[in-house]
């Protein structure tokens, strides 16, 4: 939540603890999101991920149409694109390899993003590390297979998404003064992702109430229960020590992945999930960077 940090003295529990509770809200709900794949496509599970997000987004926000000139709409589509991209490339990325890689791969992108930002030499070494960590992955079980190497590519791809996504909530947080922008560009992320739905959904199967309780149980994890949890902590939590907290979540990830997926890494899987965690904090403590959120993907 770039824009929302004040500095504060020491570290209050509460707040720590919530933004861990908002990462595993939003690591578990990817998790859960995988078992809609089959009734819904990838496409079609962004396109539900979003409309509930955006139905509960509005009316708390309540976000305001009329009067709003070409810099404003701009901010807005720029932040959907982003969003969208994000959300598609990362879901497909999960559809080929486990969850705890995939948010390996892409946190790297506000990992790099900081360093080039901050341009500090401190913050190269960290990049290397997770680089290097990144490297590590799959090499435990011999060469990838084709489905795995996309799937990888995807996550990479998810990653500069996510980089842009920070870069545009950055600029529409200096166009809106609340959080018009973000209910707005899920709603227009909804409309972007449904004519894929339409083609992506299994209509038998998503007709089933236990589709449709899952969609809202992954929409209320993923969007707005981290986002709100985030939201609370960031009241009174310093940007910088909740970047920390945030890159634990592909620590998190990998948890979910095997409770919930039955996704087991191999032993240079969990080294290189734990390098880019250990590089992903040491970047945040040894620059300023702007805080890696995905609350909302």
């Amino acid at each position: 939540m770039t824009g929302l940090s004040v500095q504060h003295r020491g570290t209050p529990t509460l707040p720590a603890l919530l933004a861990v509770a908002a990462a595993t809200a939003q690591e578990f709900g990817a998790a859960f999101a995988v078992g809609l794949f089959a009734s819904l496509g990838v496409a079609g599970t962004v396109f539900a991920r979003f409309l509930v997000a955006s139905i509960v987004l509005c009316v708390m926000v309540r976000p305001r149409i009329h009067g709003l000139d070409r810099r404003a709409f701009g901010a807005i589509v720029a932040l959907a694109v982003t969003l969208t991209t994000m959300n598609l490339l990362f879901y497909e990325a999960l559809s080929r390899i486990p969850l705890g890689i995939a948010v390996t791969v892409e946190i790297c992108g506000p990992l790099l993003l900081s360093v080039l930002l901050n341009r500090r030499w401190a913050g190269w070494i960290w990049a290397l590390v997770a680089f290097s960590g990144v490297a590590l992955l799959g090499l435990g079980g011999g060469p990838l297979p084709a489905a795995n190497m996309i799937g990888l590519v995807l996550a990479a791809g998810a990653a500069v998404s996510w980089a842009g996504y920070i870069l545009a909530t950055a600029h529409a947080g200096k166009v809106f003064a609340n959080l018009d922008a973000l209910a707005l560009a899920t709603v227009l992320g909804a409309l972007l992702t449904a004519p894929a739905a339409v083609l992506s959904v299994n209509l038998g199967a998503a007709l089933h109430w236990e589709v449709a309780g899952l969609v809202v149980v992954v929409g209320l994890m993923c969007s707005v229960i981290p986002y709100s949890l985030e939201l609370i902590a960031l009241r009174s939590l310093p940007a910088s020590t909740f970047a920390v907290l945030t890159s634990l979540s592909p620590a998190i990830a990998a948890v979910a992945g095997w409770l919930i997926l039955r996704q087991q890494l191999g032993l240079t899987d969990y080294l290189a999930v734990s390098l880019v965690v250990i590089a992903s904090a040491g970047a945040v403590r040894s620059t300023a960077p702007l805080g890696p959120n995905r609350s909302i993907d």
